[in-house]
């Protein structure tokens, strides 16, 4: 559309926008989830290990003079089931280890009887996870504090992880595939009241100024407000300008008549042929701008009219007959006989009587002016495939002029240079015809010299 420049879209904006916020929570959702997920691994990995310590501690016992342990096969089998993990162990007694692997880091530092102390560090080129308890064996008359730590390689929770990680990326990835899905659903949702409110107004003629009316969002209500408001500043500034057209019309016509009448006047007092001819120059330059003006502010009316055309019912061939006795006067002045063919019942269409008057007084006064006196107009109204109202003259015709041209502004034909005209008068009948769903029809005279133009409006 011309005058506005498409800069961005809404649409695309609320899209990119939501995606972005689903793409930030699958990204939250996937650190979430990895995090939970490490931790839980850890957290089974430690009590699967705490286990197996508690329970090589609990098989210590006191043999004559020495501390004894029998170690304690479910230990080993409850580490074993849950990956293939390597498992280390070290039993330590006043810092001699009774069984183990004597490399085995222990550290008893802040740790007392009957708690655990979870450590990870690389024993052997790789990261276990260890834990470490102390059990008090009674031994005769003293008691000995035994330290026991199980350490296991971190494979298994890391193909936990990996798993789980795995997992939550599929599901953050779905995620955000359906969330993409709903923001581009939410966005054509979000912005179907501005479409319908821009299709309600598209879908209107140019003579259409109704206000918008409608339930409409309140983000909307601005815009429509705003809009309702330049539709009735559009509808007062056309009832002043058709105002103003028809006080013009009057205001240049009765001066320029009356100019007119004096000339006249003088043009009959006058006895020298040079001036009188100067006077005869001067009354055709009056009929020339009396007419041009009438035509051009007729033209006007009718533009302005059709803006906002009001449709009555039109009884067509009433309208003709009025307009045949109105321009009687005018054709009796070149004894030009005005021959009426019109039916007795009326023809009868939705439209605006003063628009469709003007172009029938047009027609018929374009048929007087270039009708040599002392011939015949006839005016017919008859259907054929619509209402037809037609105006055959017996004049010059239309000479070698295009014929799909007339109706334009301003054009006229070839043969009629010294004829008062402005050019109009088929226009302002060819808009008339086209707001009322019709059409001109311009033809010559099948029946001899002249021309024949007809006015055709649909039937209802």
């Amino acid at each position: 559309m011309k005058g506005l420049i498409a800069k961005g879209s809404i649409r695309r904006r609320l899209v990119l926008q939501l995606g972005a916020v689903a793409a930030i929570l699958s990204i939250a959702f996937f650190l979430v989830v990895q995090v939970v997920a490490d931790r839980a691994a850890q957290d089974t990995q430690d009590n699967i290990i705490a286990a197996a310590a508690t329970a090589i501690a609990d098989a210590l016992y006191a043999d004559r003079d020495r501390v004894t342990l029998e170690l304690p096969y479910s230990a080993f089998s409850m580490l074993g089931s849950i990956s293939q993990d390597r498992v280390f162990y070290r039993v330590v007694e006043r810092g001699q280890t009774l069984t183990g692997y004597d490399d085995l880091p222990i550290s008893r530092k802040g740790i007392s009887e009957n708690t655990r102390r979870f450590a990870s560090f690389t024993y052997r080129g790789e990261m276990v996870r260890a834990v470490t308890v102390v059990r008090s064996v009674s031994l005769r008359d003293e008691r000995r504090a035994v330290t026991v730590t199980v350490a296991q390689t971190q494979r298994g929770r890391a193909v936990i992880s990996s798993r789980i990680t795995a997992t939550a990326t599929a599901i953050a990835a779905v995620f955000f595939m359906v969330a993409t899905g709903l923001s581009f659903w939410a966005a054509q949702a979000a912005l179907r009241p501005i479409n319908r409110v821009a299709r309600s107004v598209a879908r209107r003629g140019p003579n259409d100024l109704r206000l918008v009316v409608g339930e409409t969002p309140t983000e909307l209500v601005p815009l429509v407000g705003a809009l309702n408001s330049f539709i009735a500043r559009l509808r007062v500034s056309l009832l002043r300008s058709e105002e103003f057209i028809a006080d013009a019309a009057h205001r240049v016509r009765t001066p320029l008549a009356t100019v007119r009448a004096q000339a006249e006047l003088t043009h009959r007092r006058l006895n020298k042929p040079e001036h009188k001819k100067a006077i005869r120059e001067m009354i055709r330059a009056i009929d020339e701008s009396s007419r041009s003006a009438g035509q051009l502010l007729d033209h006007a009316m009718v533009t302005f009219r059709t803006d906002s055309l009001e449709k009555t019912p039109v009884d067509l061939v009433g309208l003709l007959a009025e307009t045949c006795d109105r321009l009687a006067p005018t054709a009796e002045l070149k004894d030009i006989e005005i021959l009426r063919e019109l039916p007795e019942d009326p023809f009868e269409i939705p439209g605006d009587p003063v628009l469709i008057q003007s172009a029938l007084r047009n027609i018929l006064d374009n048929a007087i002016k270039y009708s040599p006196d002392d011939s015949q107009i006839t005016v017919r109204a008859f259907e054929d495939d619509g209402f037809w109202l037609q105006v055959r003259d017996q004049g010059r015709g239309f000479g070698d002029a295009d014929l799909g041209k007339l109706s334009q502004r301003f054009s006229r034909g070839a043969n009629v240079a010294d004829i008062v005209g402005s050019g109009l008068g088929l226009t302002i009948a060819d808009e008339v015809a086209g707001a009322h769903f019709g059409r001109l029809v311009i033809s010559k005279n099948k029946k001899g010299a002249g021309a024949c133009v007809s006015l055709v409006f649909a039937q209802p």
